[in-house]
Parts: structure tokens; sequence; C-alpha cells
């Protein structure tokens, strides 16, 4: 069974048909891959540039002396160890928060069905229609005096994490895949006497892997990417993350070896994404069950 595209087999079987598309087709690859590859390559070849030559115009493709050493300077020099280590900690710390309280959250109005469930998934949702700069101070005033506790969360990782929690996007994504397990499941549970905890630990979650999967990486991502907020949040130089304290050093350090250091910062996400790429694909294509 052939499939549909816009284009005709009759068409691509042409001689200037065939030649066309291919023409286009590799057109469009390649400036894409020059597009996202293009600044990752300049990273790379600026971090093994010396001072002189990063700065030259027009810039050279491939350093003339290549110099390994800036990257031993910016691992030391930044302590670039303590701040991954930190943020390493901070994203594993998120990655839990938000897979137990988002996955409760979405359990409970996928398959509880509480009195306005609707109207609490609209209002959430209606969120992310708020741009993120204009939180930034009622969560500055929220962390520096905690509601009730009054207690001040500056460099607690507590200020990461809570905000986190409260991610409308993810709960979305988790309901949606919770909606679709068939309901014969839960009432086959029900008949059995598991309660809804029992039935979210021993059925829902084994079938939720990838969507958990995703949410996972969607969590250490947002950590490991994030600049302002835990700048504002962790002023303390041994809370810092790996973006801030890049930053910090940036000031009194050769530009050379700052590039150096944040080609070693970008290193463990680029691992992430090429190891779990799959994962990532499945888990936001899953809208159906195969028995």
């Amino acid at each position: 069974m052939s499939s549909r595209t816009l284009v005709s087999q009759a068409q691509l079987q042409r001689g200037r048909g065939k030649v066309v598309y291919w023409t286009l087709l590799s057109v469009v690859v390649l400036g894409f891959t020059l597009v996202f590859l293009g600044p990752l390559y300049w990273m790379v070849t600026g971090a093994l540039k010396s001072g002189q030559e990063i700065a030259q115009t027009p810039p050279t493709l491939w350093p003339q002396d290549p110099q390994t050493q800036n990257y031993v300077d910016a691992w030391t020099n930044l302590a670039l160890g303590k701040l991954l280590f930190n943020t390493f900690y901070y994203a594993a710390g998120a990655v839990v928060f938000q897979l137990v309280f988002d996955t409760a959250a979405a359990y409970s109005l996928s398959k509880l069905r509480p009195v306005l469930g609707n109207v609490i998934l609209g209002l959430m949702l209606a969120t992310l229609m708020i741009p993120a700069m204009v939180l930034i101070v009622p969560q500055y005033v929220t962390v520096i005096d905690l509601p009730i506790l009054h207690i001040n969360l500056l460099d607690s990782p507590f200020s990461i994490w809570l905000p986190l929690v409260a991610n409308a996007f993810n709960i979305f994504l988790l309901k949606r895949f919770f909606d679709s397990i068939p309901e014969d499941l839960m009432a086959a549970a029900m008949v059995d006497g598991a309660s809804p905890l029992r039935t979210l630990w021993s059925i829902i979650l084994p079938m939720s892997r990838p969507i958990l999967g995703v949410v996972a990486i969607f969590s250490v991502t947002a950590v490991w990417k994030d600049f302002l907020w835990p700048k504002l949040v962790m002023p303390s130089p041994e809370t810092r993350t790996v973006s801030v304290g890049i930053y910090a050093f940036a000031g009194g350090t050769p530009q050379n070896v700052v590039i150096a250091a944040s080609v070693i910062a970008a290193i463990p996400t680029v691992i992430i994404f090429l190891i779990f790429q799959r994962n990532i694909m499945s888990g936001l294509t899953s809208g159906s069950l195969k028995g």
C-alpha cells in the first residue's frame, strides 16, 4: 500500500522532476544542518584557538594552532567540577519532584476526575500563555519569604525545585497519555480490590515509561539551560549552577577559555539527547495502546 505524498510517484520517476526533487531536498537538509550545527562547530573549534585568533576578522574555519590546554584551564580555573555537580544535583531533584507531583496531578485529573477537574486543567493550561519574565518577580518574592512558613529559600535547592513542580505542560502531557489507557484496566483493578494508589503504582506507571522518560529529560534540560532564575536565587558561589558559574568567571577569563568551559558544560546534555532521542520521540507520539 503506497503512502500519499505531496509529489506523485510518476513525477518523481521523470528525469527533470527527480532532479528538482533531490536538489530541493539536499538544499533544505544542508541549510538546516548548517543552522543547527554551525554554532556548535564554531564553539568547539573556538575553544581550540588562541585569544588573538578567536578575535580576528574574518574568523578562521579551523584553528591554526589547536590548543587543548584551553579545556584544562577551563576545568581548573572555573571550578567546573563543582559547578557540574551542583547542576546534576539540582537536575536530579527536579526530576524526582516533577515525576512524583506532576504524575499525581495528571493521574487525578485523568482517572480520578475530581470536581471541577476540567476547570483546574484549563486554568493550569492558561498559565502557559503568561510570559516567563512576568512570573520572575512574584516567584522571587515567594522564595525570599515562603508564605505561611516564612522561610527564606535563597541558596536552597528548593528554590529551584519548587517552581519547576508547577509545570502545566508536563502535567498536560502526562494526562493525555493517561487518557489513552483503557478504562477496562481501571475497572478490573477496582474489581480486584486495588486502591487508586495501588492502581497507579502497579498498572499506570509501568505502562507510562515512555512519557515518564520524556518528562524526566525535559526536567533535566530545563535546569541545565536555565540562567536567570538560578542567578537570582543562588547568589553564593558555592551553590551556583554551571551556566551562572561560567558567566560569573567570564569577566576576568580569556574568551577562548570561556568557550572551552561552555563546550564542557554542553557535553552532558548532548550525550543525554543522543542516548534518549528515541525515547523522546516515542513518548511524545504515544497516543494509543496496542493489545
